[in-house]
C-alpha cells in the first residue's frame, strides 16, 4: 500500500465533505446562533447530546464553549434518565448529535427533554429522521461517504458534526462580541493564559534596564549601555526625548566585518530609523504577534505620548514563559 497516497485520499474525502456541507448552509444556522446567543444572554445554559462517537464530539464542543464564555454541559443519553435530567432546565438550548438520527438511547430520551422549556437544534446526517422531526432547528451535517475504505467507521460524518459545532460556537463567539480580555479570563494557566493576561508595560525592561544613548554617542558607548542592561538593543534618543532609532548587537556584527574602526562612528549613522513599537498598555500577545510577524528580536515600547519608555526582548519572553 502506498501510505502517503492513502493519507492524501482520507483526507481530500474528509475535505470534500466539509465543502459540501458548507454549500449547503442556510438561515437555519443563522436561527441557531440567534437561539444559543439568547440562551447564555438569559444566563441559560448549552446541554449537548450524543452517543457514541457523537457523544465523544460533544465533550469537544461543550468544552469549547465553555472555553469561550458560553455555559455548556454534556448530558450523558444512559444517565440522564437515572438523575442526570437534573442538569436540564427551562431556557436551555440542547445540541443533539446523531448522524443517522434514529440512535435509540437518545430518542428514547426526548420525550422527557421535550418536557422541559426547551429549544432543541439537531445535527444529523439525516435530516428526514426522527430526530429531526422533533427538533425546532435542524443542521445537515450530511456526508456522501466516509473516509473509512469499509465506508463504515464514522470518519467524515464525526469530522463534519465536529466542525459543525466549531462553526456556531466560533459564531456565537463573535454575536456576542467576546474579546482577548475576556478570552483571557478563562485560560489563566500556560503560556497563553500568561501572554493574554500579562501587558506590556508588566514584562519591558525599563528605567535602569532600559539601554539608551542621545543622538550624539558613538557605537561603542552603544554597545556599554547593551552590555549593563544585558540587551540586545539599544535605544537611541533625540535631544528631547523622543525615539530616533534602536541599534542592535545584529547591526553592530553585519557592519564590523567591513569596519573594524566602528566603534569610534555616531551610532545614528548606523541604527534603524522607525523602528517597530508597541504601546506599553498593550497586551503581551500583541506584543508576541508583533515580534513574530516582524522578525526581529526586540521591540520598543512606547507610552501614550509616543515617548519610548522600554524594551522587549525575546529573551524576557522566554523568562516569562510567554513562548
Amino acid at each position: 500500500m502506498d501510505y502517503l497516497a492513502r493519507a492524501r485520499s482520507v483526507i481530500e474525502i474528509e475535505l470534500d465533505a466539509l465543502r459540501r456541507m458548507a454549500a449547503r448552509l442556510d438561515g437555519r444556522l443563522a436561527e441557531a446562533v440567534t437561539v444559543l446567543k439568547k440562551t447564555v444572554e438569559n444566563r441559560g445554559k448549552i446541554v449537548v447530546i450524543g452517543v457514541g462517537k457523537s457523544g465523544n464530539i460533544c465533550h469537544k464542543i461543550a468544552a469549547t464553549f465553555n472555553s469561550t464564555g458560553a455555559t455548556a454541559v454534556v448530558l450523558d443519553s444512559q444517565n440522564a434518565l437515572h438523575g442526570d435530567l437534573g442538569l436540564l432546565s427551562d431556557g436551555d438550548a440542547v445540541l443533539a448529535f446523531s448522524y443517522s438520527g434514529e440512535t435509540r438511547e437518545l430518542m428514547g430520551l426526548l420525550p422527557f427533554i421535550k418536557r422541559f422549556d426547551v429549544t432543541l437544534i439537531a445535527l444529523t446526517g439525516n435530516p428526514d429522521s426522527s430526530l429531526a422531526r422533533s427538533s425546532t432547528l435542524t443542521l445537515d451535517t450530511s456526508v456522501e461517504r466516509e473516509a473509512c475504505p469499509l465506508n463504515l467507521a464514522p470518519t467524515s460524518s464525526s469530522t463534519a458534526m465536529l466542525v459543525m459545532g466549531d462553526v456556531l460556537a466560533m459564531l456565537l463567539l463573535e454575536a456576542r462580541g467576546f474579546t482577548e480580555e475576556d478570552f483571557a479570563r478563562y485560560h489563566p494557566g500556560g503560556s497563553l493564559g500568561r501572554a493574554l493576561l500579562t501587558r506590556v508595560s508588566d514584562m519591558m525592561r525599563a528605567e535602569a534596564l532600559l539601554p539608551t544613548v542621545d543622538e550624539q554617542a558613538n557605537v561603542f558607548a552603544a554597545l556599554d549601555a547593551m552590555n549593563h542592561a544585558r540587551a540586545g538593543a539599544c535605544l537611541i534618543l533625540r535631544e528631547d526625548g523622543g525615539l530616533a532609532g534602536i541599534f542592535t548587537h545584529g547591526d553592530f556584527a553585519r557592519c564590523f566585518r567591513n569596519d573594524p574602526l566602528l566603534g569610534e562612528k555616531n551610532v545614528a549613522l548606523l541604527m534603524t530609523r522607525r523602528p517597530i513599537t508597541v504601546q506599553a498598555d498593550a497586551l503581551a500577545v500583541e506584543a508576541l504577534k508583533t515580534i513574530g510577524e516582524n522578525r526581529i528580536d526586540d521591540i520598543v515600547v512606547l507610552d501614550a505620548s509616543g515617548k519610548p519608555v522600554g524594551l522587549v526582548d525575546t529573551q524576557d519572553l522566554a523568562r516569562l514563559k510567554l513562548v
